[in-house]
């Protein structure tokens, strides 16, 4: 593979931040130990600006290039936080936090942005500005948008951004990224069905709330069946049936259902929504109950830029020889929010035969890091070359 010299001499060094941070997951915002190592390291490595404190518990780093001349300034992303998993690898390195582990690479992500940033703030062979920026609480909390909401990219100029992620099954160091929709919008909803209840032995006195949240959870499924186009994609997925009552012989006043919808795409979110609101009222109405529906939206569609798309694969054969075409992904991304207010690519990089992300038995592969760093420092010394 033709990652650059340096990567190689500094991967033991890289490997050693991995490791610790993979050792110290911190969940969400609460990023306040990783922050500060990683704010640490930008100062160390001679950053001209480093700011803490954005997005809570972000951090940002400017590296000026040799010239300004381009006037260009591209930011590289890289996420920080970990996720509540109980870690079961065994690893001498394993979480030290019970309950909290780097089940999702985002150690290796930091990592490999630092070893980038070390890098391009020794050579600063580019004519423009890099601003990298690590961010808290991907997993859920919305970390990409507060950072945004915060000024990121007016603030240091971003014209471009660009992110990536590991990702196990597809061969180690490789790349695969497509333009357009890639990861799904995430959304969430709650229902509560609510009958008459009473004994288990005399439902005809009754108004079965189970009868209900039962029917709909088989109904909900006919949006992907019935309502939806079957060339777009969307799942509707019930995770959780909890009663009011756990009696056997007791029809419970009412039924709490949970779960999960994925899109990708404006017309299908819009139409799930207003779909499991239609067919959750129907229920209530032929049984003789009452439904409360509540959909809460979560991260929007992340749609890779079709320009800078082309560009990162570009970039992603210089160091790895080819590029291949990624799957879509119904997972979700919160550099989504980065990707709707300036133009980027998000690309994934091989992780090689490894557990599945969230797992509990999942590590970042640190034979990825050299792929992963030269792919960052070449979309800055390709995109700003240096006269």
């Amino acid at each position: 593979m033709p990652v650059k010299n340096r990567f190689a001499e500094l991967q033991e060094e890289i490997t050693e931040w991995r490791r610790d941070l993979h050792a110290h997951p911190e969940i969400l915002f609460d990023t306040h130990r990783t922050a500060a190592l990683v704010a640490d390291k930008l100062r160390d490595f001679g950053c001209d600006e480093v700011m803490t404190g954005i997005g809570r518990t972000g951090v940002v780093g400017v590296i000026k290039g040799k010239a300004n001349g381009s006037g260009k300034v591209i930011g590289l992303r890289a996420d920080m936080d970990a996720l509540p998993i109980h870690e079961q690898t065994g690893l001498d390195y394993a979480s030290k936090t019970d309950g909290a582990m780097h089940a999702c690479g985002h150690d290796g992500h930091t990592a490999m942005l630092l070893g980038a940033t070390k890098y391009l703030s020794e050579t600063r062979n580019f004519d423009g500005t890099v601003v990298v920026i690590f961010q808290p609480a991907e997993e859920g909390g919305g970390g990409g948008k507060e950072m945004c909401d915060e000024g990121l990219m007016t603030r240091w100029g971003i014209q471009e951004v660009y992110g990536m992620h590991n990702w196990p099954g597809q061969p180690l160091g490789s790349f695969a990224i497509r333009p357009g929709a890639f990861f799904a919008a995430t959304d969430q909803f709650d229902i509560t069905f609510e009958g008459k209840g009473g004994h288990a032995a005399k439902p005809h006195e009754t108004v079965d709330s189970t009868v209900m949240a039962a029917q709909a959870v088989l109904a909900l499924q006919t949006i992907a069946s019935r309502n939806a186009d079957p060339v777009d994609q969307v799942v509707v997925s019930v995770t959780s049936f909890q009663t009011s009552s756990n009696a056997f012989n007791v029809i419970p006043q009412k039924v709490d259902l949970r779960g999960t919808v994925r899109t990708m795409s404006a017309e299908m979110r819009d139409l799930a929504e207003t779909r499991i609101a239609a067919i959750c009222d129907g229920i209530a109405a032929t049984f003789g109950g009452t439904v409360d529906v509540r959909y809460h939206r979560g991260y929007p569609c992340m749609v890779n830029h079709e320009e800078q798309t082309d560009f990162a694969a570009e970039v992603a054969r210089k160091v790895a020889g080819d590029c291949a075409t990624a799957p879509l992904i119904m997972g979700g991304e919160d550099f989504a929010y980065m990707l709707e207010e300036r133009p980027g690519a998000y690309i994934l990089v091989g992780n090689g035969d490894t557990a599945a992300v969230h797992h509990p038995e999942y590590n970042f592969n640190d034979a990825a890091i050299p792929a992963g760093c030269s792919w960052w420092a070449e979309i800055v010394e390709t995109r700003m070359p240096a006269a």
